[in-house]
């Protein structure tokens, strides 16, 4: 799996998913959420509302993913992950790191091969950026051990092959740059 991290709008990936850092509403928000909702068109918002009424009518989990159409977007998906809000005292770095391994496994469940991921938890919720980055980067790689080796009867890969960190500023492309040059896979 190739692993990069990128300056950019989340909203303008042309991959597989595109990873949305939801609240547990599924309603939209701001930051990312905000984003991605208006970017994809009222159909993204009307079926957040069907998973609330059919799944999840107490929210989505912190540190789970669940998956709509993309809609407007240039992606096929959209996967919704709820990280953890440091200002409300979720501080447990295993629930941030769920919200990106969970989104492979429903990417994966998709049939996807390429994903795009924010810098979750770190804009609002208030996460400190460089852990953010850490954290993100080595459940990629950690959960990329595992499935790399993954391929079809007739020899292709299978799976993520691409995983894209799209960060909104140069200081959070910094940070992720540092954690894929300094602690190489």
């Amino acid at each position: 799996m190739r692993i990069e991290a990128v300056l950019g709008d989340i909203t303008k990936q042309d991959v597989d998913v595109v990873v949305n850092a939801a609240n547990s509403s599924l309603l939209g928000g701001g930051g990312v959420d905000g984003a991605i909702h208006a970017a994809a068109g009222p159909g993204l918002l009307a079926a957040c509302r069907e998973l609330r009424a059919s799944r999840y009518p107490d929210g989505l989990p912190v540190g789970h993913a669940v998956a709509t159409d993309a809609f407007e977007l240039p992606a096929r998906w959209v996967v919704h992950t709820v990280g953890p809000n440091w200002h409300a005292g979720e501080r447990d770095p295993a629930a941030l790191a769920g919200c990106f391994l969970a989104s492979l496994e429903v990417a994966v469940d998709l049939g996807a091969h390429s994903i795009a991921f924010p810098a979750v938890s770190a804009g609002v919720y208030g996460w400190d950026l460089d852990e953010v980055a850490r954290i993100a980067v080595a459940s990629v790689r950690t959960w990329a051990v595992g499935t790399d080796q993954d391929r079809t009867t007739d020899g292709r890969p299978q799976g993520i092959s691409l995983a894209r960190f799209v960060l909104f500023s140069p200081p959070a492309l910094a940070a992720f740059e540092r954690e894929l040059t300094t602690r190489p896979a």
